[in-house]
Parts: C-alpha cells; structure tokens; sequence
C-alpha cells in the first residue's frame, strides 16, 4: 500500500469539518420541518453561481454521467441528509452516516479494482463504534423513516462517490466546473420535489437567510469543491475515512456554541474515532497494475473518492 498526499488530505479533511456545523445551523438557523427545502436551497444555488463563474457545460455522455452523479452526491443524499436530520437526534444520524467508509471500501473493490485492507476494515469498524460513543445517547429515540433515510444517504454517497472516481473528469475540465454540474443536477433534481411535498417556502427571517446563505457558500460551494478535489487526488479507502470528522467536528461546535457537556466517554469516542480516521486514510488501496484511467491526467485506475 502506498502513503497518500498528506497535503491533499488535509485539504480535503476541511469539508467534513465544515459539514459538522450542518445540523447546529439547521436547528438554530432555518425554518423547521422543510428539509428538501433547505437540501434544495443547500445546492442550486452554490451550482448555479459555479456554472455563472466557470461557464463550461457537459458535452456528449457527460450529460447522464452528470445527472446520475448529481442524483447520487447532491439530489438524493441532501434530501436523505435533511429528512434524517429533522426526524432523529444528531447522534443518530451521525452513527449512521458513520457507517459510509465500509460501504465505499465494499465497492470500490468491484468498481475500481481497489482492495481495502484488514487494517482498513478495522478501522472502519472501531470509527462507527468511535462515532457512536461521541454523539449517541441512552435516550435517542429511533424513528423509522429517520433510520432508512440515514443509511440511504450512506448508500447513495458512497456508490456516488465510488463512480465520481470511476468516470473520473471530461479532459480539460477542473473540480471547480465538475462540482457546479452536480450541484446544479442535484438541485434542479430537488426542487420540484421540494414544491411538490413542502410547497412554497415560508416567509424567510434575516436569521434563516443568513442561515441558507451560509449553507450554501462556504458549507456547500467551498466544501465540495475541496471534497471533488481531494476525490481526484486520492483513494477511496483514504477519502471515505474523512466522513469520520463530521459528527466529531458536530459534537465539539455544539460544545463551543452551544456550552455543551463532554463526558469522559465522548473524548474517549473522539480518540477512538480519530484514530481510525488517520489509520484509515493514511493507507491507500491497493491499486491494480492496469485499467480504465480517469479523463483528467492519469491512465492507472484511481482509487475512489468519497463524498459531499
């Protein structure tokens, strides 16, 4: 197994830290029960100002590759995101999304050729147990509907992911355009859906605005470029480990914003969920001698890249 960029992933590290701040701001920020709302306001715009900022569009296959993976690593698992944000406890939510590093790893051997490891698939495992101690309480309540839209998210992120790596970028198109399709995608995706089962918004307040606007900018156009980036750069078996450091970076904002209470076995489950992350994403897969290349530069088969 080969070391990864260690540059590349810290880079790439910074959108799930980003995206731990997600559930405080649904929660504080924005209007209650409307989650394809917010998934929707989440994603179209942040793609419509990248295709205003890159101009460059698909051509060719590019248009159904675009649609899928904007289905896949916006549309879809935005709404699954939200509808499990609103109907179960953070905790929940977090243990399950945790489970998304495993899922990856399992596909990326038959799709890309790359086989996880032993020590990877510990890691994966010690990282949900890690996850659990940080954000889940004796009394969450489970929901249903809350649970299957968690792991559908899971899913639905990690074939995203393992086929963004797959199919790689058209030649001479960068992150910044590839992430403004998807957005895009996903987001036309999302909003009759949204109208059609939530209806037409509720009048906005200065604080949901503010609340949006964030969502959109530095949590969704910023992050996701940084996530597609750091996608074309590494392994899938490294990238998905990073989806770790969200419900760790959600647990430590809600301490500092919020004023609350770590106990002793929450920092226990931080250690134990950072550990795996690093013994995760530090390894790569192992990479096949030949194969389909990416359209960006390199013809060996890249390993998969994670999600947003």
């Amino acid at each position: 197994m080969l070391p990864t960029s260690k540059g590349a992933l810290a880079l790439t590290a910074l959108a799930p830290l980003a995206w731990g701040s997600t559930y405080l701001v649904t929660t504080e920020y924005l209007p209650p029960d409307r989650p394809l709302l917010t998934a929707t306001l989440r994603a179209l715009p942040a793609g419509l100002i990248l295709l205003a900022v890159t101009r460059r569009l698909p051509k060719g296959s590019w248009w159904w590759k675009v649609a899928l993976l904007g289905a896949l690593n916006i549309g879809l698992f935005l709404a699954m995101l939200f509808v499990a944000a609103y109907r179960l406890p953070g905790g929940v939510a977090g243990v399950l999304g945790a489970v998304q590093p495993l899922l990856a790893a399992g596909l990326a051997l038959p799709l890309l050729g790359e086989r996880p490891g032993g020590r990877s698939l510990l890691a994966g495992l010690a990282g949900v147990f890690g996850v659990a101690l940080v954000v889940l309480k004796a009394t969450a309540r489970l929901d249903t509907i809350g649970v299957l839209a968690g792991l559908a998210g899971a899913g639905v992120m990690a074939v995203g992911t393992v086929l963004t790596k797959r199919w790689g970028r058209p030649e001479g198109v960068g992150p910044l355009a590839m992430t403004g399709w998807q957005l895009t995608a996903g987001g036309l995706l999302l909003l009759p859906v949204a109208l059609a089962v939530e209806g037409m918004p509720p009048a906005l307040t200065g604080t949901n605005l503010l609340g949006y606007l964030y969502l959109a900018v530095p949590n969704t156009l910023v992050a996701y470029w940084l996530w597609f980036r750091g996608i074309g750069k590494l392994p899938a078996s490294s990238v998905a480990f990073l989806g770790l450091l969200s419900p760790v970076s959600a647990t430590v904002i809600g301490w500092i914003a919020l004023g609350q209470s770590l106990t002793p076995l929450q920092l226990l489950g931080m250690a134990i969920a950072l550990g795996s992350t690093a013994v995760g994403a530090l390894r790569s897969g192992r990479q096949p001698s030949g194969g389909r290349g990416t359209a960006t530069a390199s013809s060996a088969v890249a390993a998969a890249r994670v999600r947003g």
